[in-house]
């Protein structure tokens, strides 16, 4: 079950990226271009919304009651969580940080729903998106990570 949990949260990271990516274009452009916010730009975002709770949820599972969760596991023997740096970033430093990118992205979404001018709208969502983009890709296990690199599909090593 926690296998199947990771896959998905993984494949969510996946479908984050490229919906966060489409949002930062839709803001950019409409921003730059001073378009107006449309039905298409609102469910793009919508969906970047959707992608990250949903995955907020799966991650904040695993980090409570996965494999090496918080309260399915223990410490072992002699092991600070601020000094092992496996489990400071998978108990703090990665859901902090996308519990951060999340509110950012909700706040993104947000401000299509406010009555400001779109120019506004688009600039705001824009750099909202921008540094949740950013957090999500500094937080990322990625392959590389000496330590706590995840492959980038998991299963696929």
């Amino acid at each position: 079950m926690s296998i199947f949990l990771v896959g998905v949260h993984n494949l969510l990271r996946w479908l984050i990226l490229i919906s966060l990516l489409a949002s930062l274009y839709l803001a950019l452009t409409g921003w730059l271009r001073r378009k107006p916010f449309s039905g298409r730009t609102r469910k793009t975002w919508l969906f970047t919304l959707i992608f990250a709770h949903c995955t907020l949820l799966l991650g904040l599972f695993q980090v409570l009651f996965g494999r090496f969760g918080i309260l399915s596991s223990k410490l072992p023997e002699g092991i600070n969580v601020m000094k092992d740096r496996f489990y400071r970033f998978y108990w703090i430093e990665h859901p902090l940080s996308m519990i951060l990118a999340i509110i950012l992205i909700t706040l993104a979404y947000r401000v299509a729903k406010k009555p400001i001018p779109d120019e506004k709208k688009f600039r705001i969502a824009f750099w909202y998106f921008l540094i949740a983009l950013l957090v999500i890709l500094a937080a990322i296990p990625w392959p590389f990570r000496e330590g706590i690199g995840r492959p980038f599909i998991p299963g696929f090593s």
